[in-house]
C-alpha cells in the first residue's frame, strides 16, 4: 500500500488518494504535489520512489529535474526587471543587447523572446524562422538563452546566479538551475517516456529545425555537464513545494510572507495576460490550439489546456508532465513535479487529473466537465 507523506487539506482527499493509486499501480513511480492557497501550502505532499528499481522512498527533499516548468521562473526573472523600470517588454531585444540585432533579429522584441513568438525557435543561420510576432513556435531550448541574455546585460548576472540571489534565496526555495554537486545524491532519476509515434515531418519545417539541432534525448539530465549548465529554457531542478513557492508571487498579486517587498505589482502582473498568439503553435501545434500571453501559456475553453479553468490563469508545463499553473482570480498555485515521464510537453494524464482534482475540491467549475459551485 503506497503512502502519501507530508500534509494534505482533508478537501484534497482524493488528490492525496489518486497520488497513492498512481504510485501502487505504477503509473507514477515517485512525485510531489503542492498547492498553495492564499499563500499558505494546504497541501505538500509526495510520494513513491526516487529510482526504477523502487528502493529508495521519494522523501520531503528529493528534487528532480523539471524541464520546461523551468520556463516560468525564467519568465518571473524578467518580469522582475520589469517591475523595476529597468525593461520594456515593448522594446527591441538589441536595445539592452546590441549585438543581437544581426542577421534580421533586430525586429524581434522582448515580450516576442517570452512568448514564443520570436522566429527563433531553433540553432538555424536563417533566422528569424518567421516574421517575430505574426507566429509562435515552441522555443523548447531557445528561450532560458534569449532571456537570459537580456538578463545578463541588465543586470552583470548570469541568469543562474540572479535567480539564486534574488528569487530563490530571498523566498528560501529549493530551486536550482542545475544542480550543486553536494545535492546530486538527492536527484530523482527520471524514466523516459515510451518512443513517440512515428510520422512524417519535413526537414524545412520549423518543428523539425526545433528538435533536431540537437536532439535532446532524457537521459541527458544525468550527465555533469548538464547538471552544472545555465539552461532557463529546462535545467530547473525542484520539487513541487519549491516550485510553487517560486511562483506563487504572481498567484498573490507579488506579496509573498517572508519579504519585505513584493517581487511584482499588479500592474506588472497584469501583463501576462496580454495575449500574444492564439492559435496552432508551429512547434507544438498539432496538440490543439494554444494561447500564450506574455511568458506563460493561457488557459481556458477554446484551447487545448480546457482542462483548467477560465479566467486569469497562466501556467507552463515540462517534457513528461511536471508542472506548475498560477490562478491569479482565486489566489492559487497548483505544482506537480515526478520523475516517470508521460509522452508531450503540455502536461500528460496524470498531469491533468491532479489539477482537476484540486479543482473539484475547491468547487470550481472547469470547461470540460459538469459544473459545481464556485469557490
Amino acid at each position: 500500500m503506497a503512502e502519501a507523506k507530508g500534509h494534505c487539506d482533508p478537501r484534497f482527499s482524493e488528490l492525496q488518494t489518486l497520488l497513492k493509486r498512481n504510485v501502487e499501480s505504477g503509473d507514477e513511480l515517485g512525485a510531489s504535489i503542492c498547492v498553495n492557497l492564499d499563500g499558505k501550502d494546504i497541501v505538500d505532499i509526495w510520494a513513491g520512489y526516487t529510482e526504477p528499481s523502487r528502493t529508495t522512498l521519494w522523501d520531503k527533499n528529493t528534487i528532480v529535474n523539471v524541464w520546461s516548468t523551468t520556463k516560468t521562473v525564467t519568465s518571473l526573472a524578467a518580469f522582475m526587471l520589469v517591475e523595476r523600470g529597468l525593461l520594456d517588454l515593448e522594446e527591441n531585444v538589441a536595445k539592452y543587447w546590441p549585438e543581437f540585432a544581426a542577421n534580421g533579429k533586430e525586429n524581434v522584441k522582448v515580450k516576442h523572446i517570452l512568448s514564443h513568438t520570436s522566429g527563433l525557435s531553433g540553432w538555424e543561420e536563417k533566422a528569424p524562422l518567421w516574421t517575430p510576432g505574426t507566429r509562435s513556435g515552441y522555443h523548447a531550448m531557445t528561450m532560458g538563452h534569449l532571456v537570459s541574455g537580456v538578463v545578463k546585460r541588465i543586470t552583470g548576472k548570469s541568469l543562474k546566479d540572479f535567480v539564486a540571489e534574488e528569487i530563490a534565496g530571498p523566498l528560501k526555495a529549493d530551486f536550482q538551475f542545475g544542480a550543486k554537486e553536494e545535492d546530486w545524491g538527492r536527484i530523482a532519476t527520471l524514466v523516459p517516456p515510451p518512443p513517440p509515434p512515428k510520422r512524417n515531418v519535413s526537414r524545412d519545417s520549423v518543428l523539425y529545425k526545433t528538435f533536431t539541432n540537437p536532439v535532446t534525448v532524457a537521459k541527458i539530465v544525468y550527465t555533469p555537464s548538464w547538471r552544472k549548465a545555465d539552461l532557463g529554457a529546462a535545467n530547473g531542478h525542484a520539487n513541487a513545494r519549491s516550485v510553487a513557492r517560486m511562483l506563487s508571487p504572481i498567484s498573490l498579486g507579488g506579496k509573498v510572507e517572508g519579504l519585505e517587498k513584493p517581487l511584482l505589482s499588479p500592474k506588472t502582473i497584469d501583463l501576462i495576460f496580454n495575449e500574444q498568439f492564439f492559435g496552432q503553435d508551429l512547434v507544438i501545434g498539432e496538440e490543439g490550439p494554444l494561447k500564450w500571453g506574455t511568458g506563460f501559456g493561457l488557459a481556458g475553453p477554446g484551447t487545448i489546456h480546457s482542462w483548467m479553468p477560465a479566467g486569469r490563469v497562466c501556467f507552463w508545463s515540462g517534457w513528461g508532465g511536471s508542472c506548475v499553473i498560477m490562478d491569479v482570480d482565486r489566489r492559487l498555485t497548483i505544482a506537480y513535479t515526478m520523475n516517470k515521464m508521460d509522452l508531450g510537453t503540455l502536461g500528460g494524464p496524470r498531469t491533468h487529473s491532479y489539477v482537476k482534482a484540486v479543482y473539484r475540491a475547491l468547487g470550481v467549475p472547469l470547461s470540460d466537465e459538469t459544473p459545481v459551485a464556485k469557490i
